[in-house]
């Protein structure tokens, strides 16, 4: 089946809204899809990499439709393919890195890219970002390697290529694979005005009060809207630190309070975690006070780097937000974090991320 078939029965079927932005897009997935179906030539005793076929950088707003398109193609195209989101991509990456170099290698890049490269001919990569300089540099080579050998990539990023790291430590060093990923994909925005997202959302609570029986079926009615509840662990690698999500899909995450609050966890890793999901759901927030001090603080720096990084929240907690912290030290400090939670709850909230 085509993209543009695919596309067209999910909006007869009621799936999808037809968005003139994604009809747009579509002609550049089925470029892919068509070549992919084109038999690799053999190279005699010798593997002979694929004819290079551009591939597509699609990049735009949070819910413009970007994975679900990248996902619509990946159905449809008949290649050997592998399917990541970036994250969880690179924590593959470092785990095979660190397997390589207990066997000795001069290089440890090398053997993780002859494994990637190998029977693979599709590479769909998933909320494409750069937050850390020795990231770059072995995205870089390892992107290298994947066009070397013929893979076509499919990626999706809310960022340009030529934001991808912006303002990082030593982004000189990054701008090479910049210019390697105008080379070798076609880079299109999906410039939609329509924030597909905020329709799942639409009318939904985005904050349960309190904690029962009642308001865990709430949120686990939302999880299952938006991720139609498929999810798996993602691991954040923060200054040598491991920040476990437990359950994460297309950029919606969900763990419960003290998995988040109750370890000891910084700025650093928040931000990180904020600049990672789209959408965070938290279960079972307690009442705050003097008797959990430290989770509380730690929840009001989540918070903030939740609100400043335009996260869209949705919790359970055992009380309204005004509510929350009472009593005890920190009481009016707690005051913003409250009102950041009321405006956080705003049905627009989000929709102007970029």
């Amino acid at each position: 089946m085509t993209i543009q078939d695919a596309y067209a029965a999910a909006v007869a079927a009621g799936q999808l809204h037809e968005d003139p932005a994604q009809l747009g897009v579509l002609p550049e997935l089925e470029r892919i899809r068509v070549a992919l179906t084109v038999p690799v030539k053999k190279g005699g005793f010798f593997r002979k990499a694929p004819e290079a076929i551009p591939g597509l950088y699609m990049w735009g707003g949070v819910g413009r439709g970007k994975s679900m398109l990248m996902d619509m193609a990946y159905e449809e195209i008949d290649a050997p393919k592998q399917r990541w989101h970036f994250h969880a991509f690179m924590q593959w990456v470092h785990a095979e890195m660190n397997a390589a170099r207990k066997t000795g290698v001069d290089d440890a890049i090398k053997p993780v890219a002859a494994k990637l490269t190998k029977d693979i001919r599709f590479l769909a990569f998933d909320e494409m970002q750069i937050t850390d300089i020795t990231d770059a540099m072995i995205v870089g080579r390892l992107f290298e390697a994947l066009f070397a050998a013929g893979v076509v990539i499919v990626t999706t990023s809310n960022r340009t290529p030529d934001d991808l790291y912006k303002d990082g430590l030593n982004r000189d060093l990054f701008l090479p694979f910049i210019e390697l990923i105008k080379t070798k994909l076609v880079v299109h925005e999906l410039a939609s005005p329509t924030d597909h997202r905020q329709g799942r959302l639409a009318g939904a609570t985005r904050y349960f009060a309190p904690v029962n029986a009642e308001s865990r079926a709430g949120m686990q009615k939302v999880w299952t809207d938006l991720t139609d509840g498929q999810s798996e662990p993602l691991t954040l690698h923060v200054k040598g630190r491991e920040v476990v999500l437990p359950q994460f899909h297309n950029g919606v995450a969900r763990a419960p309070f003290f998995e988040l609050c109750g370890r000891p966890l910084g700025a650093a890793d928040y931000l990180t975690l904020a600049e990672t999901v789209r959408v965070l759901m938290i279960d079972d927030i307690p009442q705050l006070g003097r008797q959990n001090f430290n989770e509380a603080k730690r929840f009001v720096t989540l918070i903030d780097a939740l609100y400043e990084a335009r996260v869209e929240l949705i919790c359970s907690a055992a009380s309204m937000p005004e509510m929350l912290y009472i009593e005890g030290e920190g009481t009016f400090e707690f005051e913003r974090t409250a009102s950041r939670l009321r405006e956080m709850q705003a049905a627009d909230w989000g929709a102007d991320q970029a």
